[in-house]
């Protein structure tokens, strides 16, 4: 499994720009709403520094890092849940992401016209989060109908799912996304199968001018209270000095982001932040054939962490054989790592740490 990022926005925020940026997968950029008729998907790979440490080590014949995949999805507008502008098709591809990237536009530019007329990120995080919340009622109302005739015929589940339906259609109602709720453990998985757009985590990517780097100005400084509220975060961008990095070896990209007082490039905040917001971690695998990163959530088990790679390494799952990372670097073999009698046999209650190396032993 890899990180799937939509990114949502109102039009002319500077949206498909950003996407290109981070993805350059050139997706059509124009000064008019609605340039975006199909979701674009950008797949990139996620830096990893250990991966070139172990490619020395082993030398395969190939290094395949884990990805991050970002779809760019068309400009929202107010009344985009009942199918004003080009919304309503769009919306449900939100559905199928892990974890939704608002662009919110934080620059004045008197060439590029904003479709409300003028700049005001806390109108356009209201107008976006009120058409999220409309759809998702529109959902919730459809499924409570659904679940009425299972539940007076008493099937347990039912009145669960029943019960979480009400809930969030009470939050949804208030224009309350329903990641802000209270939910039991035993409610979670009945709210995952409603597929709730504002139950997914939202990062603000706010879009500023050069200028304003690296912290963002006042305009960035009204969005910061909304994303601590939601237990977010807000990455401070802009979507030309992203584009220009894209073109950049690593060692020039860091001196030209220097420039800006930036420690990293805004695609590699989302992937650090994205990690963190959704309890990803990511481990090893090691030969003379391929150096490969996976992505796994964190708390996996290691019969769980095979099945990313197949699903029959996770059925006929046997042992794992790990090693931590850092150990192998210290060490400088595999087998010198054997010897400090730091490499281990683990069995199906392991879970997997961010840096193991494991090898998977599992019976056809």
């Amino acid at each position: 499994m890899g990180l799937r990022i939509g990114i949502v926005g109102l039009p002319n925020v500077g949206k498909s720009t950003v996407f290109n940026a981070l993805t350059k997968a050139g997706a059509q950029v124009a000064n008019y709403p609605f340039c975006t008729i199909d979701p674009n998907v950008g797949i990139v790979p996620v830096p990893d520094e250990r991966l070139e440490k172990l490619a020395e080590i082993y030398k395969p014949e190939k290094v395949t890092p884990t990805t991050i995949e970002f779809v760019d999805i068309a400009g929202l507008v107010k009344g985009a849940s009942t199918g004003e502008g080009l919304g309503n098709q769009f919306l449900g591809n939100i559905k199928e992401v892990d974890a939704i990237l608002h662009v919110v536009r934080c620059f004045e530019d008197p060439n590029v016209v904003h479709v409300s007329g003028s700049v005001d990120p806390m109108r356009d995080i209201e107008v976006i989060q009120t058409e999220l919340c409309l759809k998702d009622l529109e959902t919730v109302s459809n499924r409570i109908k659904k679940l009425e005739k299972n539940v007076k015929a008493g099937d347990k589940d039912a009145k669960i799912a029943f019960s979480v339906a009400q809930k969030a259609s009470k939050l949804l109602e208030a224009g309350t996304p329903v990641r802000k709720g209270e939910w039991t453990k035993e409610e979670i998985p009945f709210l995952s199968e409603l597929q709730l757009m504002t139950q997914k985590p939202m990062l603000y990517g706010a879009n500023v001018n050069e200028s304003d780097l690296p912290k963002g100005g006042s305009l960035v400084d009204q969005i910061h209270p909304i994303a601590e509220r939601e237990g977010s975060h807000v990455v401070v961008l802009c979507g030309k000095v992203e584009a220009e990095v894209a073109e950049l070896s690593d060692a020039e990209a860091k001196l030209y982001l220097k420039e800006f007082g930036l420690e990293e490039s805004g695609l590699s905040q989302l992937i650090r932040i994205g990690y963190e917001l959704l309890g990803l971690i990511t481990f090893l695998t090691a030969g003379e054939k391929e150096v490969r990163a996976w992505t796994v959530k964190k708390g996996a088990s290691a019969p769980q962490a095979a099945g990313v790679i197949h699903s029959d390494f996770e059925r006929g799952f046997i042992r794992a054989e790990v090693m931590r990372y850092d150990d192998l670097v210290k060490y400088g073999s595999q087998q010198a790592v054997k010897e400090k009698g730091l490499y281990r046999l683990e069995g199906k209650e392991y879970i997997v740490r961010d840096g193991d190396i494991i090898y998977f032993r599992f019976a056809v």
